[in-house]
């Protein structure tokens, strides 16, 4: 059966740093995101993959061609899986953000006009996009396994298209670095397998 693989990037300095990063630039992985995305590759092996596709954001970028060096496929940068937009809150710190704006994590799920006023890609245009993206792979590579490595919101879209989960859900909600979200697509519907899924000792050392 085949399957689609979300892999959010490995652990990267706007995480660590609690910067809201978006698209700008500078924001490498770390020394522990590039050993992660070098445990889920060794990990990737068995999924017999046929295709690799990755965000153009650097920390993306990277941990996908860790992965893909790993199980020895090329990966292809696709726009459709970039990072968000965050207009002019790109470059804040979180606890700023939470100080001058209010949850703007979770007014994002809520579809709050802050977003758009603010420059912020709306979570229904991330949706947009990266069904789009999941349509056109499974024209592309019908009945087989593929790899997307994006970010934390466009797996969210994903999970949310799926699952249709409130947003107050969907903002408690961590998709950890480096790990999987992984979906079944059966008779053109998708149905969740797993989220989360990453090596076994992460689970109770992060």
């Amino acid at each position: 059966m085949p399957l689609v693989l979300f892999l959010r990037h490995g652990q990267a300095k706007n995480n660590v740093e609690r910067i809201l990063a978006g698209r700008t630039k500078g924001f490498p992985l770390t020394e522990i995101g590039v050993q992660q995305a070098q445990q889920i590759g060794n990990f990737l092996k068995s999924f017999n993959i046929s295709k690799i596709y990755c965000s153009p954001i650097e920390r993306a970028e990277h941990t996908a061609k860790i992965v893909a060096n790993s199980i020895g496929l090329n990966c292809t940068i696709d726009e459709r899986l970039t990072e968000i937009d965050m207009g002019s809150f790109s470059g804040m710190h979180y606890d700023d953000m939470f100080k001058k704006h209010g949850n703007v994590f979770l007014k994002f799920y809520q579809g709050h006009p802050i977003v758009e006023t603010n420059g912020i890609e709306t979570f229904t245009s991330v949706k947009k996009r990266v069904l789009n993206m999941v349509s056109y792979c499974m024209k592309k590579h019908d009945r087989e396994t593929i790899l997307l490595v994006t970010h934390m919101d466009p797996i969210k879209s994903m999970i949310s298209t799926v699952l249709q989960p409130k947003p107050e859900l969907l903002y408690e909600m961590i998709i950890r670095n480096a790990s999987l979200t992984i979906l079944k697509n059966e008779q053109s519907s998708f149905s969740m397998v797993a989220i989360n899924t990453m090596n076994p000792e992460r689970y109770s050392n992060e």
